[in-house]
């Protein structure tokens, strides 16, 4: 049997007593927690394949956590982000959510605040994973395809008829219909409208 998947919080926050309390809270809702005192702390932790998030303090000491907050964007890591701070503004939690962040906490916030964030922020992430995963069992399908019927593929869910998908490419109808029967079979499609959103998935060029 399948162990359960227990999401990870991580914490970054340069006070220890801080980071040790909002492990403590994390774990005590069944949650695993894993707390750092800097970023570049975090990034040498190989990151958990299962559902996560980030609680993230705006003030540290190397670098500021909206700063730390765009590193993690330009590095390709996506994980959700909370942030805690005893000095926040207006502007600086605008940036934060503008940036993507699920939800800017000013200290002393109420514990269930904290944890109504986490829940939405793994609850973000589950569903990045899951959308992450359809299409990239979308591209193996698609990778499977032979480059006419990729070809094809395009030209069907560009809302060409098969008589005119012929003449373009130089073959019969009858051949047309062969291929194009081959793609909604390797593709897994039921319908020209679902062959069309795995298309939009695949973010395919219009010809």
């Amino acid at each position: 049997m399948k162990a359960a998947v227990v999401p990870t919080v991580y914490v970054i926050d340069d006070d220890g007593g801080m980071r040790q309390a909002v492990q403590d809270l994390v774990e005590s809702v069944g949650l695993r927690a894993e707390a750092f005192a800097t970023g570049e702390e975090f990034l040498k932790r190989p990151r958990t394949a299962d559902p996560s998030c980030l609680v993230l303090d705006v003030r540290l000491p190397q670098m500021s956590g909206l700063d730390f907050q765009q590193k993690l964007a330009e590095l390709g890591v996506s994980v959700p982000i909370i942030f805690i701070t005893a000095h926040g503004d207006i502007p600086m939690s605008v940036r934060a959510l503008k940036s993507g962040a699920v939800e800017f906490l000013t200290k002393p916030f109420r514990d269930q605040d904290l944890l109504d964030a986490i829940q939405q922020a793994l609850q973000r992430d589950r569903a990045a994973r899951e959308q992450l995963a359809e299409v990239n069992d979308l591209r193996e399908r698609y990778g499977a395809l032979t480059p006419r019927e990729r070809e094809v593929m395009t030209l069907v869910i560009s809302g060409m008829l098969n008589k005119h998908i012929a003449a373009k490419i130089g073959a019969s109808e009858a051949t047309v219909k062969i291929h194009r029967g081959h793609v909604m079979e390797k593709m897994q499609a039921g319908s020209l409208i679902e062959l069309v959103r795995m298309g939009d998935r695949l973010n395919l060029p219009p010809r």
